[in-house]
């Protein structure tokens, strides 16, 4: 039997159309399977914003403590400044204090040794 040229029109068409009914089942099937998917990654969110909520007290309570040791760190290097300080003007303050009596030291020898002989009673 020899086909027609409508007959192989026909399977034309009927191949394509199958084709494309494949094709089509082909994406609701994949549209499927990627709405479950997406269900899953909604519920895995929900428990993940979940277990966040929590969290977050401990973590802010850990901060708050963090940022108090932090504050004593501040409060104690500014204090260790202030004593740095201090002692730097204690320590220019003696500097003064030793150039003065080594001045005075210094006038009290040069006088010694200026000071005429007397070679006794006239």
């Amino acid at each position: 039997m020899i086909a027609s040229p409508e007959q192989w029109t026909i399977a034309l068409y009927a191949g394509v159309g199958l084709g494309a009914l494949l094709i089509g089942l082909g994406v609701f099937v994949l549209c499927v399977r990627a709405g479950g998917l997406l269900g899953r990654v909604g519920r895995t969110l929900d428990e993940v914003d979940k277990q966040i909520g929590a969290l977050s007290a401990p973590i802010a309570t850990t901060l708050s403590h963090v940022e108090g040791i932090a504050d004593t760190a501040d409060t104690t290097i500014a204090r260790l400044g202030s004593v740095v300080n201090q002692l730097e003007n204690v320590a220019a303050g003696a500097t003064k204090t030793a150039n003065l009596i080594n001045a005075t030291l210094n006038s009290v020898n040069n006088a010694v040794r200026t000071k005429p002989k007397t070679t006794g009673p006239t």
